[in-house]
């Protein structure tokens, strides 16, 4: 198998670092529990507006985070300079991509409460859901190294979070991510081959490869399906042939009904295409891969080149997160069972609200 940098398709930046776009609903409290809306309401009519800090983690042994360039995205419109704050907004973070561990403050927030406290629905919610992506691809990344992971799970989530989950996939170790919002987080441009139904529209794999390498951008790598119509190793040898060097590699995604992509199978194909001189040719495997999958493939000494992965990764669980009040002007506080003031974390940066 290669383990060389000739496995990773190629990816341009196609954005600047992550630019989470804060939402209307969010900012209004329309998606915040009820209870946050009503307690902001009875502070104001009493005149009651300390300054607090709040500190979140998980309860997770380990996990990878993230969810915080997200969450900043809010704090910055809710805390940053365009609004007038006394005394200034503190927030202490860590960055997505960080491994952290259980009960680990990961975010402080110090500030007047009316100014943020709307918003802790929204905050442990970024962070529950983009942290469990992230941690799962993670998993997925580390069962499959030294080879290459690219997430392809947008298709086993809601639209409206798609670019969150394929960012968090990134995060969690992926090489990319099939999606043009959630690759633009990430900074990369999306990654991606063809769909049957391309194949199935002219009727056969050689006219569909010809028209993608006709119409598609020469910077986008020429990878495609092979099991749609005739054998994989057939059809595989037939594209090379006709894309010759153009050709970046062939996708196998044979589907449960037909046995599934098996090790042998992908043996077979990489001598194939290696007797008739194809050897620059790389093999990429999906359909229902996950960790099992991977170790099933990696112990039989299959020739994999790189991994597509959906439901390993967008399938997972939230991490829950907690928020919790440690200080109230300066006092420290905590509900019961917890120890009050400040925990400590050196690990933790001041944020600039302004960037």
């Amino acid at each position: 198998m290669r383990t060389d940098d000739s496995a990773v398709p190629a990816s341009s930046p196609a954005a600047d670092p992550p630019r989470f776009r804060p939402e209307p609903d969010v900012l209004s409290g329309e998606n915040a529990d009820v209870y946050f809306e009503r307690a902001a309401r009875i502070l104001a009519a009493e005149g009651i507006d300390p300054v607090v800090s709040m500190e979140i983690f998980c309860r997770a042994e380990s996990a990878v985070l993230c969810g915080a360039a997200e969450t900043l995205a809010y704090l910055r419109a809710a805390l940053g300079p365009s609004r007038r704050h006394d005394p200034e907004p503190v927030v202490e973070s860590l960055a997505d991509g960080d491994r952290i561990g259980r009960k680990e403050v990961v975010m402080r927030i110090t500030a007047r409460y009316s100014d943020f406290g709307l918003y802790e629905t929204a905050i442990l919610g970024i962070f529950s859901q983009s942290t469990g992506w992230a941690t799962a691809a993670r998993r997925v990344v580390d069962a499959a190294a030294p080879i290459p992971v690219i997430g392809f799970g947008a298709r086993h989530v809601h639209p409206s979070i798609a670019d969150q989950m394929d960012y968090a996939s990134v995060v969690g170790g992926c090489i990319g991510a099939s999606t043009p919002a959630g690759a633009r987080l990430a900074g990369l441009a999306p990654t991606g081959t063809m769909p049957h139904a391309l194949v199935l529209i002219f009727g056969d794999t050689v006219r569909a490869a010809e028209a993608f390498d006709r119409h598609i951008e020469p910077e986008v790598p020429r990878i495609v399906l092979v099991d749609t119509f005739k054998d994989e190793a057939e059809e595989s040898l037939r594209v090379a042939d006709a894309l010759g060097e153009r050709l970046w590699g062939v996708r196998l995604d044979t589907p449960s009904e037909r046995g599934r992509v098996t090790a042998d199978l992908v043996k077979e194909v990489r001598a194939r295409l290696d007797l008739a001189g194809h050897e620059r040719v790389r093999i990429v495997v999906s359909g229902g891969i996950d960790v099992e999958r991977i170790l099933y493939f990696k112990e039989a000494g299959a020739p994999v080149d790189s991994f597509a992965v959906g439901g390993a990764i967008s399938d997972a669980s939230p991490i829950d997160f907690t928020g919790d009040l440690k200080e109230i002007d300066g006092r420290p506080i905590a509900k019961r069972g917890r120890i009050p003031g400040r925990t400590d974390n050196p690990r933790l940066q001041r944020v600039d609200l302004g960037a």
